[in-house]
């Protein structure tokens, strides 16, 4: 992750603009005085820089929960801040170059606002969670031309090096998200995805709610999938393909076919040395047969005026808010100069959303983004509405 290790932290007078990046305001930690945010945006993307500072020097780098899919905005962000407030820099992993060449010209990443804004419905679209190297996703964009692709990835490098590609073979029929693919498809139209692909998940033996593959997202995918549409599942995992076909198999209602070391037109670098490695591959395809109810969502995400203190709102740190369907977990309390700001995780328990949220002179709102829209992120929003309203 880009950083710098800095002698001491300067604060700026904000709000200020250096080089192209606006600084807005700063959140301190109330219990962790050693922590602060500090709300950065360039060219449109609002996210937060993070302090800690430590002994004999700090540190300076980006906040996780917020980091936006362009890693040199964060170069541009850290260095510009760094020269506004004249820090020492000790030491550092941020390159002071210009942004690749290709990366000025993409226009295929889009943030999860687009999609649940006007979802794209003109064509059948085919979905690659976890695209990895990206192989097996420029492969099949280039040869579908009549097909929108959508790849959704956490990994910074692989989203750019998929994006550089997409503009040097000239691909207008792909898009890429980097976003939780269990709340992305919670907002996908129904009976409009031809194909979803799970390729080589990561297997989270010890952390088994963070698989891909869960209940809930087979209902999803079900949902979406057009009449005939597949939801193809390739492992090299026999402990993830036993999971996953029972999962797949404990509904009342399902087809499926399995493949063991099946040759595909294209596979990853890790499948080749897997193959020479002279591993299993396993292939579990479901294939849907039932046409869905379209997708219909009420709510939104305003709030009334908030009637709590500073002190009441820091009493909330580490609390836990449990209800029907969902949870509310206050992770962290900030203070900033007009207010104050939590940060939280809420939702559903096996696909919770990670957010912030401001609370500046009792006007709540959430930043940098509202919530992905979902019946789950509805309903905790309704409880947490109540619990600010006192």
């Amino acid at each position: 992750m880009p950083h710098l290790h800095i002698k001491e932290f300067k604060e700026l007078a904000l709000p200020a603009v250096q080089d192209g990046v606006a600084f807005n305001f700063i959140a301190q930690n109330v219990n962790h005085m050693d922590e602060k945010l500090i709300s950065t945006t360039v060219e449109g993307e609002d996210f937060f820089l993070l302090v800690k500072e430590e002994e004999n020097r700090s540190l300076l780098k980006t906040d996780k929960l917020t980091r936006p899919a362009s890693i040199y905005n964060v170069h541009r962000a850290l260095l510009a801040y760094a020269n506004a407030a004249g820090l020492e820099v000790i030491a550092s992993n941020v390159p002071e170059v210009q942004k690749n060449v290709h990366l000025q010209e993409e226009t295929a990443l889009k943030k999860i606002e687009y999609f649940a804004n006007s979802f794209p419905t003109d064509k059948e679209v085919r979905i690659e969670v976890g695209f990895g190297s990206g192989r097996h996703l420029l492969h099949q964009a280039a040869n579908n031309p009549d097909v929108l692709f959508i790849g959704i990835e956490i990994h910074r490098p692989s989203i750019e090096q998929v994006l550089k590609q997409s503009v040097i073979q000239k691909l207008d029929n792909l898009l890429v998200l980097d976003y939780d693919a269990r709340l992305f498809m919670e907002l996908v139209p129904s009976n409009l995805v031809g194909a979803i692909y799970v390729h080589f998940p990561v297997p989270w033996d010890k952390k088994p709610h963070r698989r891909v593959i869960s209940t809930s997202f087979i209902e999803e995918a079900r949902r979406v999938l057009k009449v005939g549409g597949t939801l193809e599942l390739r492992t090299d995992s026999e402990n993830y393909y036993a999971y996953s076909y029972e999962t797949f198999i404990a509904f009342n209602k399902t087809v499926l076919h399995i493949n063991k070391n099946k040759d595909i037109a294209v596979s990853s670098k890790y499948e080749d040395r897997w193959k020479k490695m002279e591993k299993n591959i396993y292939d579990l395809t479901m294939i849907n047969e039932e046409e869905s109810e379209a997708l219909e969502i009420e709510g939104d995400f305003s709030f009334e005026n908030s009637k709590l203190t500073l002190e009441d709102i820091t009493v909330l740190n580490d609390k836990t808010f449990r209800f029907d369907g969902g949870f509310i977990h206050v992770e962290r309390v900030y203070k900033t100069a007009d207010g104050a700001m939590l940060r939280l995780s809420m939702g559903s328990f096996d696909r919770p959303e990670h957010l912030y949220v401001l609370i500046n002179d009792g006007v709540v709102s959430y930043y940098p983004e509202e919530p992905l829209k979902s019946r789950s992120n509805l309903n905790a929003h309704k409880q947490l509405s109540e619990i600010l309203n006192g």
